[in-house]
């Protein structure tokens, strides 16, 4: 196994550890995180009827400039928070998906509760 793939199963078994512990209700429903060397992605996600009630990017084309810096997360984590405003959700769990909370993911996050949600 080379050393990305050893990265990467890395990741997915911290991320299963992770997920044993989260579950995303109607009330609080679940905001998980991916990141990827361009773009971030994030959603907010009711996993008891599985829909996702509001998602942002990077990659969506309202996004201008380069999407893997600190910049643009904390960018989309305004953009979803104010998305998941006009839906009704106030309260989220989060869902760092086997990341570090550090970097791109934090910045994210720190959008996310300048734009009024609370996890």
């Amino acid at each position: 196994m080379n050393r990305s793939d050893h990265r990467i199963q890395r990741r997915l078994r911290r991320k299963k550890g992770i997920r044993a512990g989260l579950m995303g209700h109607p009330d609080r429903p679940r905001l998980s995180v991916f990141r990827s060397s361009k773009h971030i992605y994030a959603q907010v996600i009711d996993d008891l009827s599985g829909r996702t009630l509001v998602s942002a990017s990077t990659a969506e084309k309202d996004s201008s400039g380069y999407g893997g810096n600190k910049d643009a997360a904390t960018n989309v984590g305004q953009r979803l928070a104010a998305r998941a405003k006009e839906a009704g959700v106030q309260r989220v769990v989060f869902d760092r998906n086997g990341y570090q909370f550090h970097g791109r993911v934090k910045c994210l996050a720190d959008g996310c509760r300048e734009g009024g949600l609370e996890f």
